[in-house]
């Protein structure tokens, strides 16, 4: 009797594997990994987005591997997320921090997911093309949380009591990170490349503990991409393991975000110019915002010398001249109003850059009736006066 207690006892301290504190550490963050690689693989950029084609191995890897680990109906997520792009940032949006407030999104993000995987409209009009083949009907949909039991049973049987921990890590790693963090404050906090029509932000520049989708602000500005790193110091490692499934075969990229690429600079825009410049749009805003900050340290200094500017208006100013015209609320327009009359520069840049947005935006125009705009845009830009503009307006010139 005292053997069979003392090796219940054993198993309960070590389970099969005797394995120490390091490589139960270690165990968790490999598997842990493995689940948001799938879930940023699979899908996101393959179910989701169709942004790739998998084989079939890696397919059924990924969709047994997060029964086990997640219990997520492919269906159900690929229909959540492709809602939450469709309505993003209004009140149809499942899980958006603008509507819902990031504490609610944070926190109860996996709650808001599952209320609205509920959904039958949703799941009718935002789930199709998800797999529907007889494992998929008959268990990973059907008995969706018995793989989570079964990831429990393993885990005990391979290191006892603490087993239940690792399984605790596993199962809370998708709602924090992926409902909490991707959905919360992946439109909440960070930095943007693209000022795209909804509030997303880059979390951070190396993507690597979720898999890339830190590069969260690159994603909604290029929904179909399959690599979310955008920026020569942006590190996209779940992009790393398409590259190298396509490399053996078992992954075909679809689409990618539009490289900007350039000729030399043309005198006169033509209709090759138009589309490659409607094509990099958000390249190049991106670089119309850099010259915006140029003209704006070239007339800070006249600025500071209005008496009625204080430093936190100016820096508000400075915030509101670099985001989106239509974005800004009517108080917003009032202040930057306010500075833009004292600088004839700043005036000039921000009433050009409405402009400029307006070219592809105006579908009932003639494609030579765009070719002149831009034209005449590059024209009086070249002649304003002011370099940053001029030096934009070449660049412009030279898309290819």
């Amino acid at each position: 009797m005292s053997t069979f207690i003392e090796t219940v006892v054993d198993f309960l301290s070590n389970g099969i594997t005797r394995a120490t504190g390091w490589q139960v550490f270690i165990f968790t963050a490999v598997v842990t990994h493995i689940t948001i690689a799938s879930v940023t693989i699979f899908l996101h950029r393959c179910q989701a987005h169709r942004a790739l084609d998998l084989h079939a191995i890696p397919s059924h890897f990924f969709r047994f591997w997060l029964w086990l680990t997640t219990g997520q109906v492919t269906k159900e997520w690929a229909a959540v997320h492709r809602k939450h792009h469709a309505k993003c940032e209004t009140e149809e949006d499942p899980h958006s921090p603008v509507t819902r407030g990031i504490k609610k999104v944070f926190w109860q993000g996996a709650e808001l997911y599952r209320a609205e995987s509920k959904n039958k409209e949703t799941l009718q009009k935002y789930g199709h093309g998800t797999p529907d083949d007889w494992i998929e009907s008959n268990l990973y949909t059907k008995y969706s949380w018995q793989g989570v039991a079964l990831m429990l049973i393993i885990d005990i049987l391979l290191f006892g009591a603490i087993g239940v921990t690792v399984w605790a890590v596993q199962m809370l790693w998708i709602p924090i990170t992926a409902a909490g963090i991707i959905n919360g404050i992946g439109h909440y906090w960070g930095y943007r490349n693209y000022d795209c029509v909804d509030a997303s932000r880059n979390i951070l520049p190396l993507g690597i503990i979720i898999g890339g989708e830190e590069l969260h602000n690159n994603h909604h500005t290029f929904g179909t991409s399959a690599k979310l790193s955008s920026k020569w110091y942006e590190f996209d490692i779940g992009w790393m393991y398409i590259r190298m499934m396509e490399i053996v075969g078992l992954a075909k990229v679809k689409k990618v975000a539009p490289a900007p690429k350039f000729a030399e600079i043309k005198s006169s825009i033509d209709m090759e110019t138009l589309q490659a410049v409607i094509t990099n749009r958000y390249d190049v805003m991106s670089k119309y915002a850099k010259s915006l900050r140029r003209t704006w340290s070239d007339e800070i200094a006249h600025l500071r010398e209005k008496s009625e500017f204080e430093a936190g208006f100016l820096k508000s100013a400075k915030k509101f001249l670099q985001r989106e015209p239509t974005k800004l609320e009517a108080p917003q327009q009032q202040h930057l109003s306010e500075v833009l009359a004292h600088s004839k520069a700043l005036k000039t840049m921000h009433d050009m850059r409405v402009e400029l947005g307006l070219i592809w935006e105006r579908s009932t125009v003639s494609r030579e009736q765009l070719v002149h705009q831009l034209q005449d845009w590059c024209t009086r830009a070249e002649a304003s006066g002011i370099q940053a503009l001029h030096d934009f307006s070449r660049r412009l010139r030279s898309y290819a």
